[in-house]
Formats: structure tokens, sequence, C-alpha cells
């Protein structure tokens, strides 16, 4: 038994008016191949030039261990400076990851490297970010918390990428009061008699190489693993309707907050506890006798 994944597709030569048309307002991904060939960043970005640009930047790296008991969601594993973490990449696998490394605050002479592309879409300029892991790291599958509309620049290494629409949300083991699905499933090789409800799941997958550049449209989820040790960028424009708005200061404000403040005073029981509901909900939503 396999996920049910279809191809995201891929183009060249897309237009502004296409790319609003065709994906952007049906909300549907598509990898566009030739959207970064005249960018500085397209040449020089590889792992000696961020030694030389970034190395001495001391950054949290995270690896892929559920927080457990009255830890903190999303915890950091150490704090090293970026060369040192290039070091490990370039040594082989390894499940440490970087996200959320933001050029404006941290190396803001890169921003020259790349340009924001004209596809009639309003970006947050204060938040171009880089996203790093090593080889056989993987991502849990989530959707973000701000509800943003990702464009995800792949420029060293490969990954794999998987998508899913929010109507596929009852099918995925979304965990309560979060944004993730149980962590303890890997999508890259999932256990359909312990989560039958995933093979009933409609989703996209594709591996982006050097150079794509991958729309995910907002609240859409996505799983990542790092087929070779990998670094992206991402490009964010946040929603602007009343409701999404609403629903991102939601997940800001109580969600996050709610989950920390349930972790610190019942510990593992909550995580369980949260875990255990996943379960029988998506199981109702799919049909599925437990």
């Amino acid at each position: 038994m396999k996920l049910d994944l279809q191809n995201i597709p891929r183009r060249k030569n897309l237009s502004k008016e296409e790319f609003l048309k065709e994906y952007f307002i049906p909300k549907k991904p598509v990898i566009i191949e030739d959207l970064t060939e005249n960018w500085s960043a397209f040449k020089k970005w590889n792992f000696e030039y961020f030694k030389k640009k970034a190395g001495d930047i001391v950054v949290p790296l995270y690896d892929g261990s559920p927080a457990k008991g009255r830890q903190n969601s999303h915890g950091v594993a150490k704090r090293i400076p970026f060369g040192e973490y290039i070091d490990i990449l370039q040594e082989g696998p390894t499940d440490l990851r970087m996200f959320f490394f933001n050029l404006v605050q941290n190396c803001p002479e890169l921003i020259e490297d790349f340009e924001y592309p004209d596809l009639g879409v309003k970006f947050f300029k204060k938040l171009p970010v880089l996203f790093v892991g090593g080889e056989g790291s993987k991502v849990v599958m989530h959707y973000d918390m701000d509800l943003a509309n990702n464009f995800h620049f792949n420029f060293i290494g490969e990954k794999k990428v998987i998508l899913y629409p929010p109507d596929q949300s009852g099918l995925l083991y979304k965990v309560p009061y979060s944004i993730v699905s149980m962590e303890i499933i890997d999508m890259d090789d999932p256990d359909f008699e312990k989560y039958p409800a995933l093979s009933k799941a409609k989703g996209f997958e594709a591996r982006l190489k050097h150079g794509d550049a991958l729309y995910i449209p907002s609240h859409w989820w996505h799983f990542i693993k790092y087929e070779t040790a990998s670094l992206s960028m991402t490009l964010r424009s946040l929603p602007r309707s009343p409701r999404k708005i609403a629903e991102v200061l939601n997940n800001l404000l109580f969600i996050r907050n709610y989950d920390n403040i349930m972790r610190k005073l019942k510990g593992q029981k909550w995580i369980d506890y949260k875990n255990r509901l996943a379960i029988e909900r998506t199981h109702r939503n799919a049909g599925i006798e437990h």
C-alpha cells in the first residue's frame, strides 16, 4: 500500500497572469523551474559560500526527537556556529536541522543575491528565511501557523516534499491544539496498519533540485525529507482576509500558548491524550472502526 500522491506540476516561462489564474487564486501548488536562473544565488549559493558569509553566526539546531513530558514543542537541541554546522552536514547523515534563519537580521548582504519574483503577490519582505537540513532528516507533517503562502526555493542538495490540501486534514491524524500531524508517523514510510486513514488522503509530491521554486498555498500541509544535505530559502506572502487573520491570531496567541501550558502542567499525559484524540477523530472522519 502506498500514499495516494500525484506529481506537483512543473512549469517554465510562467507569466504573472498565468500564475495568479492557474495556481495562486485556486490555491494549487506548482514548481517553477526557471524562476531563479538569473539570481546571483543560483550560481553562488553553496555551503562554502555560506561558511564564508555567515560561518561565525551562532545558530539554533533542532533534531528529530519529539518533545516529551513537560518539554515545550520545538525545543533547541544545540547552538553552534553556522560554519561548524556545515561541517557536520558535509560529514554525512544527521537529523540536525536549522529553520527560520532570518537573512534580514543575521546576514543582510545575502539579500542582494535574490529578487522578489514579479508574480502579482505581495511579499512580507522582513522575513526571507533559510531552512537547512542534514541528509536523511525529516520535518513532521504540518501547516504553517501564520497561514502564509510560501515560495520555497531550493538551492543546495535535494529534498522530497509531500503536500496535502486543507480539505484532507481530517485524514492526516492532526493533533488537537496544534498544527502538526502525529510526530510518530513517518510519512516517508507510514504504517498503514496503525494509521489506515492515510491511505484515503489525496496529496501531491515532488523532489526539489537546485533552483526549483515550489509554491505552497496557505494552510497546505507539508512533509519534507532531506534526501541530501540541503539549503532552501522561503519567501512568504501573509494572509489578508479578516477570517484568516483571525485564525492566525488564534494560532499564535491561544493554541500555542495553551498547548505549552498544558505540557508544563500535565507532562506526558497531555501528549498521550492528544495523540489518542488524534487517532479517534481521524478514524471517525475516515469511517474506520477502532
